[in-house]
C-alpha cells in the first residue's frame, strides 16, 4: 500500500510544527499521531467511500485529514486552534477544493456552520480526549445525517461506549448513545504513536446510527428517545442506590417539573414493568425505553 499520510511520522511532524514556530498545547489536548499504519487502521475502520462527506474534529496539521481527503469526496474539518490555519493551508494544499475548514470549538458546532456543503455522513477524528464522549453523542443527537463514527478516543471513554448492562463501565452515557448508535469495531492505540506521548491509553472506535425500533418495527419517535435518555439520567443520578431513590433524588433536584414527577415514580415503575428495587445498571435499552414511555405518559396525562 502506499503512502496514506506523509505527515504521520515523528521527524515530519517536528519539522512542520517548528517550520510555523509552534509546538503542541497541552491546554487543548494536542497529541500528533506519527505512526501511519494507525492513520491507515483508522481509515480502513471507517470503511470510506469516494461519494462520503467526511467531518473531523481537530485536524491538527492534517496527518489523519490527508489520509481522509485521499480517500473521501469531501472533509470538513473543525479546528479552534488559530495558529494551525496557516499550517493545513500548506500541508493540505493539493486537496484544497475537497476541504472545509471550521475555525472554532467543536462543542458551539451549530448546523448553520455546515450550509452551503453537502451533509457529513462520517464523522473520523482523533478527538481531544476532553471532549471525546460529549462531542460523540451530540453529534449523533443533532447531526441526523451522520452514519457512522470512526473515534480516536481514550481507552477507557471506549469501554463505557461499549459497556454492556451489569458492567462496571455501563452507565448513563452508555444508554444515551446505545439510543442512536451501536459499536462496530475497535482497536487500541498505545501512547509512543504520539508526539507527545498521552499518558493514557487510546483506542479507535466505530459506531454506527442504529435507530431503535418500536413494536410495528419503526424508528421510535424523537420525544421517547428524549424521555429514555431522562430515565438513563435519573436512574444513574445515585449510581449505588436502587431506582426509586435514585429517580426520587433526580427529579426532586430539576424544578418545577421535575418536583411534579417525583411523587408519582411508582406509577411511572409500574407503567413500565420494572422493579423500583433494581438499579441502573441491570436495566436493558429496551427497559430504558419503556421507562421514557411512561415519563411521557405522566407528563402527557
Amino acid at each position: 500500500m502506499g503512502s496514506v499520510s506523509s505527515l504521520a511520522n515523528l521527524s515530519v511532524t517536528r519539522q512542520v510544527l517548528a517550520d510555523h514556530g509552534l509546538s503542541a498545547k497541552y491546554s487543548l489536548g494536542q497529541n500528533f499521531l506519527v505512526n501511519e499504519a494507525i492513520v491507515a487502521k483508522i481509515v480502513a475502520l471507517a470503511e470510506l467511500e469516494g461519494a462520503d462527506n467526511v467531518l473531523e474534529i481537530g485536524p491538527g496539521i492534517g496527518t489523519l485529514t490527508m489520509a481522509l481527503l485521499q480517500n473521501a469526496k469531501h472533509v470538513t474539518s473543525i479546528e479552534r486552534d488559530t495558529d494551525l490555519p496557516a499550517v493545513l493551508a500548506e500541508t493540505l494544499e493539493p486537496w484544497w477544493d475537497s476541504f472545509t475548514l471550521i475555525q472554532k470549538d467543536a462543542l458551539d458546532l451549530q448546523l448553520s456552520d455546515l450550509d452551503g456543503q453537502d451533509a457529513p455522513n462520517k464523522l473520523v477524528a482523533n478527538l481531544p480526549y476532553a471532549v471525546a464522549a460529549t462531542v460523540v453523542l451530540d453529534y449523533f443527537q443533532r447531526i441526523e445525517s451522520l452514519e457512522s463514527a470512526t473515534v480516536m478516543v481514550q481507552k477507557e471513554v471506549a469501554d463505557r461506549m461499549a459497556a454492556e448492562p451489569g458492567t462496571k463501565n455501563y452507565g448513563a452515557y452508555t444508554v444515551k448513545l446505545r439510543l442512536y448508535a451501536q459499536p462496530a469495531g475497535r482497536f487500541p492505540v498505545s501512547p509512543n504513536n504520539f508526539f507527545p506521548p498521552p499518558r493514557v491509553d487510546s483506542a479507535v472506535i466505530r459506531l454506527n446510527r442504529t435507530p431503535v425500533l418500536d413494536e410495528q418495527g419503526k424508528p421510535l419517535d424523537g420525544e421517547v428517545v428524549r424521555a429514555a435518555c431522562t430515565m438513563a439520567d435519573a436512574a444513574f443520578a445515585s449510581r449505588r442506590k436502587t431506582l426509586s431513590n435514585s429517580c426520587k433524588t433526580y427529579f426532586a433536584g430539576r424544578g418545577a417539573g421535575g418536583a411534579a414527577v417525583a411523587p408519582h415514580l411508582p406509577e411511572l415503575f409500574e407503567r413500565a414493568g420494572i422493579d423500583p428495587k433494581r438499579r441502573g445498571e441491570t436495566l436493558s435499552l429496551a427497559e430504558f425505553v419503556n421507562m421514557g414511555k411512561a415519563l411521557l405518559a405522566l407528563q402527557q396525562g
